[in-house]
Formats: C-alpha cells, sequence, structure tokens
C-alpha cells in the first residue's frame, strides 16, 4: 500500500500544540507521508511551540499583517494554500479545532474534492456570536469534514444531534492532554523558577494567581471590566497572592492592560510567554482566571480551580467535572467568585480536583489508525 499523504495545516499556537503530537506521530509512521503546512495566523506564538515539539513545516505562508482582519486572512488562506493543494495532492487534509485557518483550509480543500479530518470536532456553545468566529468556524469545518475527530462522547452528541453520521465520528479524547504529557514532564525552566522565587511563590510566602484573558468577544468593556476586577483583588489580596498576567500582543489587549494594570501592587505583566514556562506557571497556581478555550482544557487536566472569563464554555466537561466555574467579565462577579477561592478553603477543594474526561492522552494514535481504516 503506497503510504498515505497528510497535508497539516494550522497558524495559531493552540493549533500548533494540539497537532503536534499529530504530526509527530505521522513523521514516525511509515504508513503517512507528513506534510506540514503553517499559515502563520499568529507569528511569533506559534514559532515558539515549532521549536518546542522540533517541528519543521514544509511550507510557511507567513500570512499574518499587522491588525489582521478576518476577512484579508481568509482571502489569504484561500489564495496561497491553492497551488499548494494542487502540488501535494493530498489524500487527507487535517485542521484543528476553530480558527480562521481551519475554517478555509477544510472550504479549500472541498473545492479540491480532498478529504478533511477534523480534529477537536464537534465543539459547541450554541451561540454563534460566543466565542467569535470560532463558533461559526468550526460549525462550516464540520459540515465540508469527511471525519470528525471528537475529543468526548459530548462532542459526538453535538454532531450527531447536528446530522453527522455517526460512522464518521470518532471519539479519540483531546490532542491537549497528549501534549501537555509530554510537556509537563520537562523541568522547570529556569527563567520561570527564577519569576517565582522573585514573587516569593516557590518559598510559599505568596500564592500565584494566573491570568489570561485575550479574546475578540472580550475587547473593549469587557477586557477594562476584567482589569478593574484585577485591580480590586490585587487590593485586598496583595500581601499573600500576586497575579500573573502574560499579556497578549494584540494592541485591543496590550493597550487598555498595560493602561489599567501597570504598576498595581500585587500584579506583575509578563509579555506573552512560551508553551513551555506558560504550563509550569498552571502548575504552580492556586487559581486560574481565563478566557482560553485551551486552558479551560489544561486546568481541568491538572486539577486547578479556573474561574472562565466568558458566558457560555464549549468545553462543559470541566464545569461537571468542578474544577471551571464561568463567571463571565462583570467586574463583581469576577472579584465575588475569586475572593470565595482565596477565603474559602473548603470552596477551593472542591474545585481542585484532577478530571480527565479528555482521555488519557493517546487521542494522536486513534486519530492515525482511523485515518488508516478509511
Amino acid at each position: 500500500m503506497n503510504p498515505i499523504r497528510v497535508v497539516t495545516v494550522f497558524g495559531t499556537r493552540p493549533e500548533a500544540i494540539k497537532l503536534a503530537p499529530v504530526i509527530q506521530a505521522l513523521e514516525d509512521d511509515a504508513r503517512f507521508i507528513s506534510i506540514p503546512v503553517v499559515t502563520a495566523q499568529h507569528r511569533e506564538m506559534l514559532d515558539q511551540v515549532l521549536s518546542l515539539f522540533s517541528i519543521c513545516p514544509l511550507v510557511d505562508l507567513d500570512l499574518m499583517t499587522e491588525d489582521q482582519s478576518l476577512a484579508n486572512l481568509t482571502a489569504a488562506v484561500f489564495t496561497h494554500l491553492d497551488p499548494l493543494l494542487d502540488k501535494y495532492t493530498p489524500d487527507w487534509l487535517l485542521v484543528q479545532g476553530d480558527t480562521t485557518t481551519a475554517m478555509a483550509a477544510a472550504l479549500l480543500a472541498y473545492d479540491h474534492r480532498i478529504r478533511v479530518g477534523h480534529v477537536e470536532a464537534g465543539l459547541r456553545t450554541g451561540d454563534k456570536w460566543q466565542p467569535f468566529p470560532e463558533e461559526m468556524n468550526r460549525r462550516v469545518v464540520s459540515v465540508v469534514a469527511d471525519l470528525h475527530f471528537a475529543p468526548t462522547d459530548w462532542a459526538r452528541t453535538n454532531l450527531l444531534r447536528e446530522g453527522i453520521p455517526d460512522n464518521l465520528i470518532q471519539v479519540t479524547g483531546n490532542t491537549i492532554i497528549d501534549a501537555l504529557n509530554r510537556i509537563t514532564a520537562l523541568p522547570i525552566p529556569q527563567e520561570t523558577a527564577d519569576l517565582l522565587t522573585a514573587l516569593n511563590i516557590l518559598n510559599g510566602e505568596k500564592q500565584l494567581i494566573l491570568v489570561t484573558a485575550h479574546r475578540r468577544e472580550n475587547f473593549g468593556e469587557p477586557i477594562r471590566a476584567i482589569c478593574e476586577a484585577l485591580r480590586q483583588i490585587a487590593s485586598s489580596f496583595h500581601q499573600r497572592m500576586e497575579i500573573v498576567y502574560p499579556v497578549h500582543l494584540n494592541p485591543n489587549i496590550d493597550k487598555p492592560v498595560h493602561e489599567l494594570l501597570q504598576d498595581v501592587p500585587g500584579i506583575t505583566l509578563l509579555p506573552p510567554l512560551d508553551y513551555l514556562p506558560l504550563v509550569h506557571l498552571l502548575k504552580q497556581a492556586r487559581i486560574i482566571l481565563s478566557d482560553s478555550g485551551g486552558i479551560q482544557e489544561e486546568a481541568t487536566g491538572l486539577g486547578v480551580p479556573c474561574l472562565v472569563l466568558r458566558q457560555v464554555t464549549e468545553r462543559p466537561e470541566g464545569v461537571e467535572a468542578g474544577v471551571l466555574k464561568l463567571v463571565g467579565t462583570s467586574t463583581s462577579s469576577i472579584v465575588h467568585e475569586t475572593s470565595r477561592l482565596l477565603e474559602d478553603e473548603v470552596a477551593w477543594s472542591q474545585m481542585a480536583r484532577s478530571a480527565n474526561p479528555y482521555g488519557e492522552g493517546h487521542a494522536s494514535d486513534r486519530i492515525l489508525e482511523a485515518l488508516i481504516s478509511r
């Protein structure tokens, strides 16, 4: 049998993290020819993950432009990826999740009559505006996909409800656990240890609240409300807690965060972190405040209480497990729920338990076997 040619298209750091174990498995398996293609929808944050996982894309489209619009990015993916599909004639095109890169690449593969495999298929909030544009991106991919790699039974149920035939759905677990298992086994980076030492966290004098907030739907007033909540939390608890916030480079986040939180006692603002130090901060955190989808999964796997700065989530498994709680972006709600976890040991303990709704870390192997069986 000739090797199966697989083009894997991705453009952001979360996609790279979740596809890295799949790409590594493809490259180690003689049954496949692996053709990784990056759009570089996010440039700097993507590159450090490629280095961490030793992934060398065969093609780098380098599409990122400053403050790019969704329309321009979508058009660029179509224009630049189109000749590559003619050149490499893959048997399968793999995309992950819900980015603009994933949506555009899947549609283009359909135009070329190339089969599409969708990694992390079936996540839904039921609200096309939350998260924006991810909810519609993943729905579009589901319409054209030929094989749906659902991370959980809940995701499978969503696909069945939309009319996807059961024989086209494979419950694999989530590849984030494959990646997380590899990264947590690595030693803490020296710069991360130095930071935690300087903040008196490693010696136990203070505890860590880790914050990530960057989603498009939180631009404007929501991010300002989040910042005000952080100011109030720091004012009340800075003697025993340190808020560490790696700030996304997007000016819609970077500008208001630094305007409102720079030099506030008890708050440390950092540039975006590489994945390895970020994971080690997650492990050290007492509480996580985040609007990130991936961090919801990582917090669940690590058993770190996470207050989700969103109105809805497409990852209810972590909520059901008790590790996640939706708090939205209201200043009062964030302050109240964070204060409760800091002041009530029982409430914190009820959330601080690792859960395993996303599998044991063998999703990549299941994806490859599903591709072979088709």
